[in-house]
This record gives C-alpha cells, sequence and structure tokens, in this order.
C-alpha cells in the first residue's frame, strides 16, 4: 500500500489523505448521466480504495445508491476512513431517473441523518455538511442548531458546508464550520482566493473538482471546462511525460491551503494514475505560474465562457 501524503483537515484535527474519494460516481442506475457501475464493480472499487490507503470518502443521501453501496461493501472497514456526507436532500426517485432537491427544514435534516446513518451501516457520520444553501436560509431555519444538536448526541462529530459562489462568502462568514467544500481546478480557478479566505477562518478544505471531470480526457463532455484548455493550449505544458489529468490534479494541490481533493473516478487505472500523480507532489512554481497566467487570459477575454 501506497502511503499517501496527509494533511491536518483544518480545525477537526483529521489527518486526512491529499486524495480523497468522492463517490458520486457510485450511484447507480435510474439517477443521471451515463456512467453505470453495478454493485458487484462498486465492491471492487470500494475496497480498492481503501487498499490503496484513502481514508477520506465524501458522499451525498442524493447521490443514489451510493451511500447504500459504502455501507454494504466497507463498512466492515469502517476504522480505515473518514466519512463525510451531507444533509438538505430532499430527492425524489423517479421509476427513471433521480430528482435532486435542496429543502432547508428541519424535519429533511432528521430524515437525511437517519437514512444516512442506516444505509452507511455506521453509528456516526465524521463530517455532515449542508449540501448547498445560503447563510440566511439555514440560519433563519435554526438549521445550524440541529447540526449542533447531532454533535450533541454523538451522531455526527463535525459540521461543514458544500458551497460555492455567490453564496460562499456568506457561509465562511458564519464563523461555525469545522470545513468548507468548493469547486477549484486549474480550468476553473475563481474560488481560488476563497479557499485561502475559508482557511484563514480554521476551516478545514475540501476541493471538489479537482482534476476537473478528468480535463479534456473525461468521458462527459463539458465543453466550457474544455475549451479552457484548448485555448490555453496547456497540452504544451503537459510535455511528453505528464498526462492532462496529471497536470491538472498537480495544479490543485499546489494550492497552499488545500487539505483534501475528492476524485470521483471508478475506473481502477485512472485511480492509480492519480494516487501516482499526488505522490508526484504540486508541480514546479514555474509551470504553476504559467498556467495561472495562461488560463487568467483566457477567462478574462470578453468572448471566453467562465466555468
Amino acid at each position: 500500500m501506497t502511503l499517501l501524503p496527509k494533511r491536518t483537515l483544518g480545525k477537526t484535527n483529521l489527518e486526512v489523505t491529499q486524495l480523497g474519494y468522492g463517490s458520486m460516481g457510485l450511484r447507480g442506475p435510474a439517477t443521471w448521466g451515463v456512467r453505470v457501475v453495478d454493485d458487484e464493480a462498486a465492491d471492487q472499487f470500494l475496497n480498492r480504495v481503501l487498499d490503496k490507503g484513502i481514508n477520506f470518502i465524501d458522499t451525498s443521501p442524493d447521490y443514489g445508491v451510493s451511500e447504500e453501496r459504502i455501507g454494504r461493501f466497507i463498512s466492515s472497514r469502517r476504522n480505515e476512513y473518514y466519512l463525510a456526507t451531507k444533509c438538505g436532500c430532499d430527492y425524489i426517485q423517479h421509476e427513471d431517473h433521480l430528482e435532486v432537491l435542496h429543502t432547508w427544514t428541519k424535519d429533511v435534516l432528521q430524515r437525511n441523518i437517519e437514512t444516512s446513518l442506516e444505509r452507511l451501516q455506521t453509528d456516526y457520520i465524521d463530517l455532515l455538511q449542508f449540501h448547498g444553501g445560503n447563510a440566511e436560509t439555514i440560519q433563519q431555519a435554526g438549521l445550524i442548531e440541529t447540526l449542533l444538536d447531532f454533535k450533541a448526541q454523538g451522531l455526527i462529530r463535525f459540521i461543514g458546508s458544500s458551497s460555492s459562489l455567490p453564496h460562499l462568502p456568506g457561509m465562511i462568514e458564519l464563523d461555525v464550520f469545522d470545513t468548507i467544500q468548493m469547486p477549484y481546478s486549474c480550468l476553473a480557478p475563481r474560488h481560488h482566493d476563497w479557499i485561502t479566505k475559508a482557511a484563514e477562518s480554521g476551516a478545514g478544505i475540501i476541493i471538489r473538482g479537482g482534476i476537473a471531470h478528468g480535463g479534456p480526457d473525461a468521458e462527459i463532455d463539458r465543453p466550457a471546462l474544455f475549451d479552457v484548455w484548448t485555448q490555453a493550449n496547456l497540452d504544451e505544458l503537459c510535455g511528453e511525460s505528464m498526462s492532462r489529468a496529471e497536470l491538472i490534479l498537480r495544479y490543485t494541490i499546489s494550492h497552499p491551503h488545500f487539505n483534501t481533493t475528492i476524485v470521483g473516478t471508478c475506473d481502477p487505472e485512472h485511480l492509480d494514475e492519480n494516487i501516482s500523480s499526488l505522490c508526484k507532489g504540486p508541480l514546479d512554481s514555474s509551470l504553476y505560474d504559467e498556467i495561472t497566467s495562461r488560463v487568467k487570459t483566457i477567462l478574462e477575454a470578453p468572448e471566453s465562457r467562465k466555468p
């Protein structure tokens, strides 16, 4: 097993691997998107994640059967990983698709925690995160107190927010969260300064989208991201020895205030490649600066699409 580098997740003091696992890809059929992973593959992959040394797993009640699969296939190894899930998830499972809604009431949060504990086959959640929302709404509904009550009962250990602009600043200003999760990569860098601001508040930083969904080699087309790659001519900076995904991931971990980035592949080869890339460490500062400069030029152009 590779000894993956770790960082302290803010004021939680949890020592988490810099590469975490985002389990949305294990959502199963009748949800959304083109990836459908069956139970056998999910079992093998989740155990592979742990066998490789990853100790931070992020999921959500509205990720189809993701929570259920984590519980079925790796709850027996619960002492090997920190478990993060979310709340505010008021989803509806239709016959052929999953309708994802977010509703900010105590009843929904209570249902979420009960369902998550049952599905995940655990007595406690390490980190429960608001899945979106804004500061004013969750305050007025008394939902921070609800999470703190869950904590007092021993159902959760820490509370967090999974957010993005424009709501992110308000969530940080509440100064109550142990962690903040937000999107960030070299192709979508607009939260760069907010990572620093959140970290300065003492919150642990969880990055999603830190590999830009696989970059231009991803199975799902994301033109707003891939156009940035092409227009910035980042292939030129990869050289012969670095893959696109490696450049993106190593750029993400070069941010001085990130703690872990959750990557959601379901491909064993991609998982191994990501681990290998992570272990090479941050990019050389000159390469990092060149990528930053090129992408900034593209995103500040009037005609650019800004992911």
